[in-house]
């Protein structure tokens, strides 16, 4: 899952810094407007009324009857994939190795996100040279899984190369446009490209690697932009740099797999069935096949849109939408922008060194997550998160409105920042892009992560946009509760909507939430 993009992203320049007001207070107006910001013309408002999921849904958790077929033996003959296999099943001995196959495979797609967070961070650091040198300073501003991460590679490059090339704001412009485009498809495409190749034993954990691969992503954008602060045009060649990972992803996915349920889907069953028995093991081919063919059956034409709006798909795209606004309301975008201040209260006066903190401790929390996916369980998962998340908002709060010594309420406000950052990390931030997929069909799978992925970065521009006006208004310290109780609200939203999917296939856990089930036939 993808985190949040911060504004520098979008290459909205940061407005000239002024003398640093005192952290919880209002600020005060700290700039000249001189360019009006383009605005969002309308968001779409969600529905405010979600209701209850029907009985039906809680058979997830025990879900329909398991194929009983016995499990063939292994097939010398089957056809490897390119990354090669070896070993069978979930390992043997003390150690489970079951996810080793698997794992080339999810870490090539999820390249694509490595080249996410580097997109996000390669304009932090030298945003102020590109400004200066390019004159704008002070102006604000389905061919399958496989084949299409690598189509979808080619505008990364080229936005990329055309960035790094740049000699005008337009040209600059329309790098960033090229790359925004690449970043918005490999958004929806790599969760669920990783959901559907990943063996269901290790799904959660192989799915974090959306949000590992942003994390290092920004890091390596981050430390790589080091050098700018002493050269300005360094920036050019971090740009160039960011060519790379896109070739990388374009000749790794020539030797991964493809997603066994898109061949299934298209007819091609023998292929979907050698890539099971590759990548799960030929202990788990008969019951994944049996599985899939009873969901391609029912399933064997492509998903209009209009279908969003009826059972059971509608409730899963309000619960993917609502997942991500309640993700960016709860104030991600606004503690990362508000963060390099807060830094700066205790002397980290680099803003680099500040935003490597950060990353570094949204790395920390994502790594946790992997460990923790597929054994607390993604809803477990997401309660925590929100929980730890409104706790940190409102040490921060505390930190900032009350009457403390300067030095513990610096401390207090950096430790809420970072931990913040961590629990986000370890349940927000991956758990809501892993389990929207999950909780698809595999008819409007990509529908609903289309639909769901809108909300999210309208309202990511959204937050990102209005933030300072409402810090403005009200204060930083009123604006925190906000976030604080809307994460209170988002574990409640949790406990009550979210179903778990921890150790059940993609097609239990859909024939589950089918009209049909439970115990009737479709």
């Amino acid at each position: 899952m993808p985190p949040p993009t911060p504004l520098a992203a979008l290459l909205v320049l940061p407005p000239t810094p002024a003398p640093r007001p005192r952290l919880g207070l209002a600020p005060s107006s700290r700039r000249a407007r001189g360019t009006a910001v383009v605005r969002a013309a309308a968001l779409r408002a969600l529905p405010r009324r979600l209701e209850l999921w029907p009985p039906r849904l809680a058979a997830v958790e025990s879900g329909p009857p398991s194929s009983q077929s016995s499990a063939p033996p292994p097939q010398p003959g089957v056809e490897s994939s390119g990354f090669g296999g070896g070993g069978g099943g979930d390992g043997g001995g003390d150690a489970d190795f079951g996810w080793v196959r698997a794992f080339p495979h999810v870490l090539t797609a999820s390249m694509a996100n490595f080249l996410f967070g580097y997109h996000i961070g390669v304009m932090n650091g030298p945003i102020e040279d590109i400004a200066r040198e390019l004159g704008f300073q002070g102006n604000p501003f389905l061919q399958g899984c496989k084949r299409t991460l690598q189509i979808d590679s080619i505008p990364l490059i080229l936005g990329a190369f055309i960035s790094a090339q740049a000699h005008s704001l337009d040209e600059m412009l329309l790098g960033r446009f090229f790359v925004g485009i690449g970043i918005g498809v490999n958004t929806v495409l790599v969760p669920i490209y990783i959901s559907e190749v990943a063996p269901t034993k290790y799904r959660g954990s192989l799915g974090t690697l959306c949000q590992i691969g942003t994390c290092l992503g920004i890091i390596a954008a981050l430390s790589l932009g080091i050098p700018s602060e002493s050269d300005p045009h360094w920036w050019r060649t971090m740009l160039y740099a960011a060519c790379v990972p896109g070739f990388l992803i374009v000749a790794g996915m020539q030797f991964a797999v493809e997603s066994p349920r898109w061949l299934a889907k298209v007819g091609r069953l023998d292929d979907a069935r050698k890539v099971v028995e590759d990548i799960w093991g030929a202990s788990e081919a008969e019951k994944a096949m049996e599985e899939m063919k009873s969901v391609v059956v029912n399933d064997d034409s492509q998903a209009s849109w209009s279908e969003l709006l009826s059972e059971p798909h509608n409730r899963v795209a309000l619960i993917g939408g609502s997942l991500f606004f309640l993700q960016q309301f709860a104030g991600i975008n606004g503690v990362l922008y508000f963060s390099s201040l807060t830094f700066r209260d205790v002397g980290i006066t680099s803003g680099i060194l500040a935003s490597l903190y950060v990353g570094i401790t949204n790395f920390g929390g994502a790594l946790v997550a992997s460990n923790l996916m597929d054994k607390q369980g993604r809803k477990n998962l997401l309660i925590g998160s929100y929980l730890g998340m409104a706790f940190a908002m409102f040490l921060i709060v505390f930190s900032i409105s009350f009457p403390l010594d300067e030095d513990v309420g610096h401390t207090l406000s950096i430790t809420g920042t970072l931990l913040y950052i961590f629990t986000f990390a370890i349940g927000a931030g991956p758990v809501t892009g892993i389990i929207i997929p999950e909780l698809s069909s595999a008819r409007t799978r990509s529908k609903v992560m289309g639909f769901s992925f809108t909300v999210h970065w309208i309202c990511n521009f959204v937050v990102g946009l209005y933030f300072l006006e409402l810090v403005k208004l009200f204060g930083v310290g009123a604006v925190y509760a906000g976030f604080g109780g809307v994460s209170l609200l988002t574990a409640l939203f949790a406990y009550n909507f979210i179903v778990e999917t921890k150790g059940r296939s993609l097609e239990e856990i859909e024939m589950s939430l089918s009209p049909a089930a439970p115990g009737e036939p479709k």
